[in-house]
């Protein structure tokens, strides 16, 4: 229960912080854009949340905070099939838990809550990116994060550095992807700011809960294929 409790912490606070910057820093500069500031922000936000939640959380629970990095960790044999699918629940918890008291957040400020940090594509994309587009969009982020995770956390020697660096490619996959489909890169992520918000954001939602899944096993596939013992 102590990892699951850890897992619905970290992610309610990834998605507090994420989201939420993303909402407050658009709510800053409505009918202009975010501009490069407001990306970066953003970024920043969502990387330093996997960084203190990692060095936090990371030694009891190993920080996934994100169900396809449990996924991927599954697919790898590091994780159970029991333990996914608590972890899967906690972090689904926690995000409409962080969701939640964004939106109980904004209900108090001129921005409102008409927006929660949806991720989208057509008109909810700033780029106006099409459904496609946004499936090969998360699944390549998702794959290079991933990717990542899985290859720092892979040896020892990296243990000290892994959540610098985990964060770090977050906020790198986050500056692309924002003006692209927000970024989701994160089922639980997305899932919960659309479940609140509702409308379009709930009826596009799928493609980011299936994509970085598809993402994430093909991470784990390859760096199972690529660093495989020779016999």
């Amino acid at each position: 229960m102590k990892k699951y409790l850890c897992e619905f912490i970290g992610t309610a606070v990834l998605v507090l912080f994420g989201c939420g910057t993303a909402v407050v820093t658009g709510g800053l500069t409505a009918g202009v854009g975010l501009g490069t500031m407001g990306v970066l922000a953003i970024a920043i936000a969502f990387g330093l949340s996997i960084v203190a939640m990692a060095y936090v959380i990371g030694n009891i629970s190993g920080c996934h905070i994100n169900p396809a990095v449990s996924l991927a960790m599954l697919i790898s044999k590091k994780l159970s099939l029991k333990d996914f699918a608590g972890y899967v629940i906690a972090q689904c918890a926690g995000a409409f838990a962080g969701s939640g008291i964004l939106f109980a957040i904004l209900a108090n400020t001129n921005i409102g809550t008409s927006a929660l940090g949806a991720n989208g594509f057509g008109e909810a994309s700033a780029v106006g990116i099409s459904m496609l587009g946004a499936i090969i969009v998360e699944i390549v982020l998702t794959f290079v994060f991933i990717y990542t995770i899985l290859g720092v956390t892979s040896d020892e020697k990296k243990g000290s550095v892994a959540g610098i660096v985990i964060g770090l490619t977050l906020a790198f996959v986050h500056i692309i992807g924002i003006p692209l489909t927000g970024t989701s890169v994160n089922p639980a992520r997305s899932l919960a700011p659309a479940v609140i918000q509702g409308g379009e954001a709930l009826k596009q939602v799928w493609v980011f809960i299936v994509a970085p899944f598809v993402g994430s096993a093909l991470a784990a596939v390859v760096h199972k294929f690529l660093n495989k013992t020779e016999a």
